[in-house]
């Protein structure tokens, strides 16, 4: 396969299954050229059914020795080239998942009264509700410049430099209308 052509086959959006025909013959240039062209989606869908990124990384490494044993085996009459690798990394996936040992991540019975739970109480929760609609109140007492302010600084993580430039105003006095907001909030949560 002349090098000008396989330079165009490496492109994602080219031809892969004239990438498999090259494996299949034993080109390396070809595998290389269809490793960078795949990798990543066939990396996703691994990642997809095993969260273990080590995990999925060793199952991408297999998939690609069988992709470089078994390329003469692929069939353009059956399937498209990505479907084709991406089945052969579905099933190295699940082979691994099967391979997992059952008690992978579960805890014996016997420990589950020790294990905390991690969603909030009744309790908790009607506290939360109650402060957040306290905040709010506090919230709406601001006027709407500084409201605004404290809303998109905390709740969208924008910094002052973003918010000075989002509203058309000296960075300081972004920073003064914030500073002031906040210790009337502070002054009106105070019980």
């Amino acid at each position: 396969m002349p090098s000008s052509q396989l330079q165009r086959s490496a492109d994602p959006s080219g031809d892969l299954a004239e990438l498999l025909a090259g494996v299949a013959n034993g080109s390396r240039s070809a595998f290389e050229a269809l490793y960078h062209a795949t990798s990543s989606r066939l990396f996703g869908i691994c990642l997809r059914l095993i969260p273990d990124r080590a995990e999925a990384e060793d199952v991408l490494q297999e998939v690609y020795t069988s992709v470089w044993n078994k390329a003469a085996q692929f069939d353009v009459a059956r399937a498209s080239a990505i479907t084709w690798l991406g089945m052969i990394a579905r099933h190295k996936a699940i082979d691994r998942l099967r391979a997992l040992p059952a008690s992978h991540g579960q805890a014996p019975i016997e420990l589950a009264e020790k294990i905390a739970d991690p969603t909030a109480s009744p309790l908790q929760h009607a506290e939360a509700l109650t402060q957040r609609e306290r905040l709010e109140g506090c919230l709406e007492l601001l006027d709407d410049r500084r409201r605004t302010l404290i809303r998109t600084a905390f709740f969208e993580g924008a910094t002052y430099e973003e918010l000075a430039a989002r509203s058309g105003s000296p960075l300081g006095s972004v920073k003064s209308w914030i500073r002031r907001g906040l210790m009337q909030l502070r002054t009106c949560l105070e019980p």
